[in-house]
């Protein structure tokens, strides 16, 4: 039995958190659901346990086992020394801490030696759920043929930047509708019907923040062994599911049928079919990432040396299990038992 606290219970991330929980061997923990002022006396439920969420007092974090932070990087940056000094174990979803001294960026489906975590572990962040992502298909490839070259042009939907955006997406669309003006808080440009690749000066928000963690956070689980990757972000007028356009140059020439065969596997479900063709609607609620390989094959022979992938994943749920599955793998840390 754990004791858990959730900070940031209210958000889009802390909603799917709770999902995700209540499906792993943590369900039968007990918890405390933490938020912002405005959230106070809100009735949640994790697993079977309904209960209030509570504004962040001066001991929320008393005897928490962990605690996940999923609300905004202020919240984070605020509080997460707070449950720290209570002696709580520190899993940060919202990135803000993925560059503070010794916090490690972790994704237990991807783990190496150089990211192991010890008693001085001050946090750690679950990795970006595109790092992810990214990190499963270019790990497999590189089993059938070292790769020469990746790019990636990642899809990020209203949802990758909380309630807030997506409210403001659904006001932009009806509001266009109707020929009137549109809301500009979050966005400071229109993202209802477009695709961009910047929001606007005064925006809210920035792709070029979440392009920068998501570069991190491939450099960090990657610790060298996949290739260096190029990546642009674009906004697209989703509200949620993540996609990606993956060119991948290979070293030399490999099998079709050997590349297909290294993708499949647990945690991504190749798609060989053009009418199941992966997308962000499709994705929804999915625990995989799903692909679609389109090789470029060389003249009359099943070999290739380039493909495209063409991915899509629940960013959400992705993110909630592998703060789960972070929690999972951190729990050899925590004192178990009574000391006599």
């Amino acid at each position: 039995m754990y004791k858990i606290a959730i900070a940031g219970a209210s958000s889009l991330l802390g909603r799917e958190l709770k999902e995700a929980i209540s499906e792993s061997p943590l369900a039968a923990s007990t918890f405390t659901l933490l938020d912002e002022e405005e959230a106070k006396g809100q009735l949640d439920q994790v697993g079977d346990e309904v209960t209030f969420i509570q504004p962040i007092g001066a001991d929320a974090f008393e005897r928490v086992d962990f605690t996940f932070f999923c609300g905004t990087e202020a919240l984070t940056r605020k509080h997460w020394r707070e449950a720290l000094r209570a002696g709580s174990t520190v899993l940060d979803l919202s990135g803000a801490l993925d560059q503070e001294a010794g916090v490690l960026v972790r994704a237990p489906w991807l783990v190496t030696e150089s990211a192991s975590v010890d008693l001085f572990t001050p946090a750690v962040v679950p990795a970006h759920p595109a790092a992810v992502a990214l990190g499963l298909l270019l790990e497999r490839v590189q089993q059938a043929a070292k790769v020469k070259f990746a790019a990636a042009t990642v899809l990020v939907p209203a949802s990758e930047f909380g309630r807030g955006a997506m409210d403001e997406l659904h006001q932009q669309t009806v509001s266009l509708l109707s020929f009137q003006g549109i809301p500009r808080a979050i966005y400071d440009a229109q993202a209802a019907y477009n695709l961009l690749g910047g929001l606007g000066e005064s925006a809210a928000i920035t792709l070029s923040g979440v392009e920068g963690r998501i570069r991190r956070h491939y450099e960090a689980l990657s610790a060298g062994r996949w290739p260096a990757l190029t990546v642009q972000v674009v906004h697209v007028p989703v509200f949620h599911g993540l996609t990606m356009s993956i060119a991948v140059d290979l070293e030399r020439a490999a099998e079709i049928s050997a590349l297909e065969e290294v993708l499949c596997g647990e945690h991504v479900d190749l798609v060989l079919e053009d009418t199941d063709s992966p997308s962000n609607l499709a994705a929804s609620g999915q625990n995989d990432v799903l692909v679609r390989m389109r090789p470029e094959p060389q003249r009359n022979s099943s070999l290739t040396s380039r493909v495209w992938l063409w991915a899509a994943a629940d960013n959400l749920r992705l993110d909630a299990q592998n703060a789960v599955e972070c929690a999972l793998d951190l729990r050899r840390l925590r004192p178990q038992g009574t000391v006599q």
